[in-house]
């Protein structure tokens, strides 16, 4: 072990309850941290990894890692503001190439969140999606309606976009190769208070002035435009996410067209939603039996995951119990060290101990075995829909949405149309989390904590489509939806 892990732990127990301490100032009057803080930090977070961290050699060497994180500590050799050091931190935990491992925006300390995160007039003034290599907007803000769905942005401040996009793929999460999450993961939707795209831009380019951007467009010329404030893109969809977040009205939607149903659930993080969405599935799927309903879409665009929704819908869906999971669950350990115990939180103390339920060592894990945890047999719903099952996925897909495709999927349940997905074949890690709090910073990094493995060989991919369909730049100008198109046109043979 080298010294200056040593002294990372040595600190830690004064360190616990004291808030970070105030950097110095940089030119500028920026905050700044020394190299000896961040460099405590930084081998205080390897050595938490390294015990801890199920994926951490998934897709990588012990080699890579130690090149990744020599680049790490290489970008703080003089220390570094905030900013820098926030990004130098999410560049190293995305070489873990796991998608829920990174320096999360609503985890990080509110003081660090409205200094990197809120502060400012520099968000672009458009929604927009990456189409092969492409940034088009989707949706305009700007004074005057200047950008109309549709249009392609050439470049910002005189950036390409394509040079936009490969600087921020290096900082982006997803699971593995999928680099068709990483692009979807920096398109913005107003489906979030904090859109990835928004934080990391202005961290790699810097606005050439204050509150404005230049933008180069296809069919028109360059356009100068104000940036957007955190207010100003919150906005337009504060209402969505203030139901999200412990209101009660619905967040999906069933509706009827033709002989299907199209049940729409842009999400599944309810977390503090007091809206009973068991209660809806299950007065829609009654609902679907009384129409008599033939084709059923289920459309999971933009959904990452969260709640175990798959569970209560895939009862839904099957007639026969369903065995669900086809991974090995690993964990890096039996109990987490006194000595790390200073800087992880988590909302579960069992997670600190997994005591018997973790059967092992073998090849440096723990099998992790626990009646209470999700998957085992899942069985079927008293009346299950008797129809055709259509799942819409894309590459947000890539947690607990990703997970039910591949079930779909592998037990024809349903046929899969649109995007490839994100997630990965190889297995993802999740279902359990520490948050790892730098005491010399105050940076955060979310650390998952059940590794799954598959029993044989899998592609490093998420799943392709049993039917592909890509959605064009010229069809999101005509307000066009090529999925909805392709069923209406299977159903109609």
């Amino acid at each position: 072990m080298s010294r200056s892990v040593l002294s990372c732990l040595i600190c830690l127990t004064a360190c616990r309850s004291a808030a970070p301490p105030v950097p110095a100032r940089a030119p500028g009057d920026e905050p700044l941290f020394t190299a000896a803080q961040l460099s405590e930090d930084f081998f205080l977070l390897r050595r938490v990894f390294e015990e801890l961290h199920p994926g951490l050699y998934r897709y990588n060497t012990r080699a890579s890692l130690d090149a990744s994180f020599q680049t790490l500590l290489g970008a703080v050799e003089h220390g570094a503001t905030l900013p820098a050091a926030y990004r130098a931190l999410s560049v190293f935990l995305a070489t873990v190439k796991c998608g829920h491992t990174y320096a999360n925006f609503f985890n990080q300390p509110k003081a660090i969140a409205d200094r990197l995160f809120r502060g400012g007039a520099t968000r672009v003034p458009f929604w927009f999606v990456w189409r092969g290599g492409k940034m088009v907007v989707t949706r305009d803000f700007t004074a005057g309606a200047l950008l109309a769905p549709g249009t392609e942005v050439l470049a910002i401040d005189g950036v390409p976009a394509p040079a936009i996009l490969k600087a921020l793929l290096a900082v982006a999460r997803a699971d593995g190769s999928n680099d068709a999450k990483r692009t979807n993961a920096l398109e913005i939707h107003g489906d979030t208070d904090l859109e990835a795209f928004d934080i990391y831009f202005p961290l790699f380019f810097p606005q050439r002035a204050a509150g404005r951007y230049l933008l180069s467009r296809g069919g028109g010329p360059d356009l100068s435009v104000e940036a957007l404030t955190f207010a100003q893109r919150l906005a337009p969809v504060e209402a969505a996410l203030a139901a999200r977040r412990g209101g009660d009205g619905p967040s999906w939607t069933l509706t009827f067209e033709g002989p299907a149903a199209w049940l729409t659930m842009p999400t599944w993080a309810l977390y503090q939603s007091r809206w009973d969405w068991k209660e809806f599935l299950q007065q829609s799927f009654a609902e679907l039996r009384r129409r008599g309903v033939r084709e059923l879409v289920i459309d999971l665009r933009g959904n990452e995951g969260g709640l175990a929704v798959d569970d209560a819908l895939l009862a839904q869906l099957i007639r026969t119990p369903l065995r669900r999971e086809q991974f090995e669950r690993r964990v890096r350990y039996r109990k987490v060290p006194d000595t790390l115990l200073p800087v992880l939180d988590t909302w579960d103390p069992s997670f600190k101990d997994w005591g018997a339920d973790a059967v092992g060592p073998v090849d440096g894990f723990y099998r992790l075995i626990r009646a209470d945890d999700e998957g085992g047999v899942i069985l079927p719903g008293a009346q299950p829909f008797a129809g055709r099952v259509w799942v819409v996925v894309d590459a947000a897909n890539s947690s607990a949405t990703f997970e039910f495709a591949q079930v779909v999927q592998r037990e024809r349940l349903g046929t899969l149309i649109g995007s490839a997905t994100g997630g990965n074949q190889r297995g993802i890690n999740g279902g359990a989390f520490f948050f790892v709090r730098l005491p010399r910073t105050g940076l955060e990094a979310d650390l998952p904590l059940i590794g799954q493995f598959p029993a044989h060989d899998a592609p490093d991919a998420g799943l392709t489509p049993d039917l592909p369909v890509a959605t064009t730049a010229a069809d999101l100008a005509a307000g066009r939806d090529p999925v909805r198109e392709k069923l209406i046109s299977l159903w109609a043979r």
